[in-house]
């Protein structure tokens, strides 16, 4: 061990720096190098340290919800990250898309919500955020839940020109909580969105009467 730090520490942005900023590949996502230092736990700084970064944007992800029915409406589509660790490379999800610059976050999850499952939303509501994965990409992603008619999700959608296949599911609550206990759901947002939901349902069934 380095030794035993005094007194508590909280670092803020302040106290990172970076120094130099390139970007190394600019394709359908973007791979940035940097170079940075900051602040270790005993006072001093680091050395520069570089880093690649992921630069692929922020998301929204939404999970729509019919309380009359109790059902999700959940999607599922061909991932080709999933292939190397897992047998079935189609994942079941929810809704989600990227955030343009200046674009308000309700629109991009009433526009995804729309295009992927063709359904509209009602009591549109963010619960959370979280950083995917801050070790190797910036990417936020926003969560958020929202009440729909379920009975109106069927079909496939996507668009043609995002190569996009995408199959609705209308998924019982009690199915949704099975499939999470069996490991069927195995993508962080979905995980995320889905937990959040059976650990506040009362407060959230509250917040939209």
């Amino acid at each position: 061990p380095k030794g035993i730090i005094m007194k508590q520490i909280e670092y803020t942005s302040e106290d990172a720096k970076i120094l130099v900023e390139e970007t190394v590949y600019k394709g359908f996502f973007e791979m940035k190098r940097y170079q940075a230092k900051y602040k270790l736990f005993d006072g001093g700084w680091s050395k520069v340290v570089s880093r690649e970064m992921f630069e692929r944007g922020h998301a929204v992800a939404v999970l729509p919800y019919d309380p009359i029915t109790e059902e999700f409406v959940l999607i599922e589509q061909f991932r080709l990250g999933a292939m190397a660790t897992s047998n079935k490379p189609w994942m079941i999800e929810v809704i989600a898309g990227m955030i343009e610059p200046g674009e308000d976050l309700d629109d991009v999850c009433h526009r995804e919500s729309f295009e992927e499952a063709g359904i509209s939303l009602t009591h549109l509501q963010k619960v959370m955020s979280y950083l995917s994965s801050p070790g190797g990409t910036t990417e936020r992603l926003h969560i958020f839940m929202a009440k729909t008619d379920a009975s109106l999700a069927h079909g496939v959608h996507g668009l043609d020109n995002e190569s996009e296949d995408i199959l609705v599911h209308r998924v019982k609550e009690s199915k949704a909580r099975e499939m999470l206990d069996e490991g069927k759901v195995d993508n962080a947002a979905a995980i995320i969105a889905l937990q959040w939901f059976f650990l506040n349902k009362p407060k959230l069934l509250q917040s939209w009467k």
